[in-house]
């Protein structure tokens, strides 16, 4: 069956994708036999991140983008990541939504994936439904982050090309003087740009860039691109944009080392992972785990002697069944 869904995949079949996908969240253990079938697959798509503030329009302008992606004959996956339902864990769901259009085409597939509590603005399944999107065959796959402010530069990890889109009115002027949100841009996007401020904004965040271009010596200049997504405006020239970073990062050899970069951060973060949850199973299956909070809290213990001590035996137990493998 496991082949069967992998197989399906490698097929087109978005139903067979989102099963897989459902089994990447839930750290169901019948994902990793279709991932590893799935990986040689991948590698093809091209990764848009679309990120900024909450209310910055991020999901109107990941919509028209994808229509003018469309427009040039490319395939599209989405990945919308949403907040958590308090309730259930499951995504709101507001972005996909906000897209039903875009759901009726074949050549566009969207998934909603809650962040349940990681950190970055993604879910931490995201990284893996890139590459099940992937070897499903789609060309360019969008990434539009849930929005939570400055600390949402995780997207540079998976994206090849990160959007980070501001608005007038919401202090993006002072928010793109900072150095967080102008390393993580290879685009810079002045949505809702009908509005008064935009020209400021657009003159500050132009500014900015050209100084750092210069001052640190930046081999690529972002460019800074006006649109009112709502009303459909400047996606073209948009797309443009990202077409012009991929030419660079193809031309200067950054997007394989990039890529080389990306896959060494995924491997220590799968591995991380991984550890943990065999821990964590193997301390709470045992009662262990209850114990030593137990004796941590009534200050019997401190938590820095218990990790070394957990640690250690686990890395005991783990030596001999690798040397028997």
């Amino acid at each position: 069956m496991l082949t069967d869904v992998a197989g399906e995949i490698l097929r087109g079949s978005p139903r067979a994708a989102a099963r897989l996908i459902t089994w990447l969240e839930n750290e169901d253990p019948r994902a990793f036999p279709c991932m590893e079938a799935l990986f040689p697959h991948s590698g093809r798509a091209y990764i848009i991140g679309i990120t900024g503030s909450p209310g910055a329009g991020k999901s109107t302008l990941t919509d028209k983008l994808t229509q003018a992606i469309r427009s040039s004959g490319l395939t599209v996956g989405i990945i919308a990541v949403d907040p958590s339902s308090p309730f259930t864990g499951g995504a709101v769901l507001g972005d996909r939504v906000r897209m039903s259009q875009l759901s009726l085409d074949p050549g566009v597939f969207i998934r909603s994936m809650a962040t349940r509590g990681f950190l970055g603005g993604m879910a931490r399944a995201t990284g893996e439904v890139v590459k099940v999107l992937d070897a499903l065959g789609k060309d360019i796959i969008l990434i539009e982050t849930v929005g939570v402010g400055q600390d949402e530069v995780d997207i540079i990890g998976i994206a090849d090309t990160t959007c980070v889109v501001l608005v007038p009115g919401l202090g993006d002027a002072i928010q793109s003087m900072k150095s967080g949100i102008m390393e993580i841009a290879d685009v810079f996007v002045i949505n809702k740009s009908d509005r008064s401020g935009a020209d400021q904004l657009y003159t500050e965040v132009a500014t900015r860039v050209e100084q750092d271009h210069h001052i640190k010596g930046r081999p690529w200049l972002a460019p800074v691109v006006k649109t009112v997504a709502v009303n459909n405006e400047g996606m073209e020239d948009l797309w443009e944009k990202i077409e012009r970073h991929r030419r660079y990062l193809e031309a200067s050899g950054e997007f394989m080392e990039r890529r080389r970069e990306r896959t060494g951060r995924e491997t220590l973060r799968m591995i991380h992972h991984e550890i943990f949850r065999l821990v964590r199973r193997q301390l709470e299956d045992t009662g262990e785990m209850e114990r030593l909070v137990g004796e941590i809290t009534d200050r019997k213990r401190d938590p820095y002697s218990v990790m070394k001590e957990v640690l250690s035996g686990w890395l005991k137990q783990a030596g001999p069944a690798k040397e028997a493998s």
